[in-house]
Formats: C-alpha cells, sequence, structure tokens
C-alpha cells in the first residue's frame, strides 16, 4: 500500500522525518546535530516523498544567530573570492636577523628625529645591506616603545578645550542580506560623545556622493569649528575640500602610521540595521 503513489505514501514519510527530527532535538547535549552520511541520505530520500507543499511546515525552525553566522561566512566567503591571490605563494623570507633589529633600535633611540627611510638609507651607507624602509617600519612598530613624556596637551586636555568645537568622521563598510555592500558616515562630538548623525549609500563613493552625505548629517545643525579624520584616501577629493572650505570647518588630520593619534569612533549597529533592511 505504501509503494503506490497517492497520499498515504507522503503522510508515512512525513510522520518518519518529524519522529527522526525529535529524537535528534532531544539529545542531552543541546547542540546541532551531527548528521552521519546514512542519516542524511535518509532524510533526502524522504524529502523527495513528502509534497513540496508540506515541507515548510515540518522544518526544523533555524535560530537567528545561525543566519547571522552564515551571512558572515558568505561576507567571508565573498571578499576572499574577490581579493583572494590565485597563485600559491612560497612563504617568505623569516624577517630581519637579531643584529639588524638591534641596530634599527639603537639608530632610532641616538637620532629619534630619524624616519624610517633615513635609518634605511644609513644602514644601507654604513653596512651595504639592501634595506627597505618598510622593513624599518615593521621592526620599530614592533620592538620600539618610547617612553611617555608630558610634552604637550594630552587627548582629554585638548577635547576639553575644543567643547562643542570638534567632531570626529569615519567611516566604515557593511552588508546587506544580499550581500550588497553600503558606505556608512559617521560624525560624533568627541567631547560630549554623542552621534550627531550618520548616511548610508548603497555603492561606491565618490567626492558628489561624499558631500552629500556629509550636508545631510549637517542639516540644520551648529557647525563645528574642527573636525578629525583620518588619512583615508576617500577623503582627498578636491570637492570635498572645496566644501569644507566653504563652511568654514579646518580638518584636523592624524598622524601617518599612528592610528591611536586619531580619537577612536564607534557606532551601534541598530542604528543603521533598518536603513540597510530597506
Amino acid at each position: 500500500m505504501l509503494a503506490k503513489p497517492g497520499g498515504k505514501k507522503s503522510l508515512a514519510a512525513e510522520n518518519i522525518m518529524l519522529r527522526k527530527q525529535l529524537i535528534l532535538l532531544n539529545r542531552r547535549r543541546k547542540r546541532a546535530p551531527n548528521l552521519s552520511q546514512w542519516q542524511r541520505l535518509f532524510f533526502a530520500f524522504l524529502t523527495a516523498i513528502i509534497k513540496p507543499s508540506r515541507l515548510l511546515k515540518i522544518s526544523i525552525a533555524i535560530k537567528p544567530s545561525l543566519l547571522i553566522k552564515f551571512h558572515k561566512a558568505l561576507i567571508k566567503r565573498k571578499y576572499s573570492a574577490l581579493f583572494s591571490s590565485k597563485s600559491k605563494r612560497k612563504p617568505g623570507p623569516a624577517g630581519p636577523s637579531k643584529e639588524l633589529i638591534q641596530v634599527i633600535l639603537e639608530m632610532k633611540q641616538r637620532n629619534p628625529r630619524f624616519g624610517c627611510r633615513r635609518i634605511a638609507m644609513q644602514i644601507s651607507n654604513m653596512f651595504g645591506l639592501d634595506i627597505d624602509k618598510d622593513v624599518v617600519w615593521r621592526t620599530l612598530s614592533k620592538h620600539y616603545k618610547t617612553l611617555p613624556n608630558d610634552d604637550g596637551p594630552s587627548w582629554l586636555t585638548f577635547i576639553g578645550n575644543m567643547q562643542d568645537s570638534l567632531w570626529s568622521i569615519d567611516f566604515f563598510r557593511c552588508e546587506s542580506i544580499l550581500l550588497k555592500s553600503h558606505w556608512v558616515m559617521v560624525l560624533m562630538d568627541q567631547y560630549t560623545r554623542r552621534v550627531i548623525g550618520f548616511a548610508i549609500n548603497a555603492g561606491p563613493v565618490d567626492g558628489v556622493t561624499l558631500c552629500c552625505m556629509f550636508n545631510e548629517i549637517i542639516s540644520g545643525k551648529n557647525l563645528p569649528k574642527y573636525l578629525s579624520s583620518d588619512n583615508d584616501p576617500i577623503l582627498q577629493f578636491h570637492r570635498w575640500k572645496a566644501n569644507l572650505r566653504i563652511l568654514d570647518i579646518e580638518v584636523i588630520k592624524s598622524l601617518s602610521y599612528a592610528p591611536m593619534s586619531h580619537p577612536l569612533m564607534g557606532v551601534s549597529y541598530p542604528l543603521i540595521k533598518p536603513h540597510l533592511q530597506n
């Protein structure tokens, strides 16, 4: 009777699948079930028998956390496919020797004003070693520790003196549920740590779009005297600089290769989530 096509075969397969799902869910260890190969084949066979209209009613509900993890995995796979190298490279050199690291550190300690390029040139002239400035920079960033001093005001003092006059601007990129990239601009008052506003653009950002996003945020608000930003190439557009000159806002750039010189800022994801879903 079950071998004949009809409703009884589909009903029996549905009951068997529900029974198997309840057995898997009632395990003591509350974790995702690890299905064996035979169990997967068995579920696939039952799915082929059950009517498609009934599959959604008997399927196990997926938790939101699982969807978020799956979305993050898709984003990682997307950018890995876009920007990862296709060719297999051999591992690079192990890095500079201990003697070279010691020479770089001693030269920096004796000449604190020397930059990475000048240190590389001095070592090349004195010892005849072909060394790149990036090697010097990586060595100093890992091994060289500067001593704290009291020269100049601290960031807290500077921000306190710039009350209601210093804003910070930052960009970050996020992905929608359909893996579409969105650029988000955020403005924050550094003294009160209050988010002035944010603007979202779906797609690439150019000079005109940058000005439109900024003007959308500052519409109807009192403008600051200073705007702190990092050295992001996206802030080098001519129209963006002209827009700041028209608004009489002076830009304070952070130091290159020194992220801590820029007041870090953050924004809560729930603030932009409704906009990304639209």
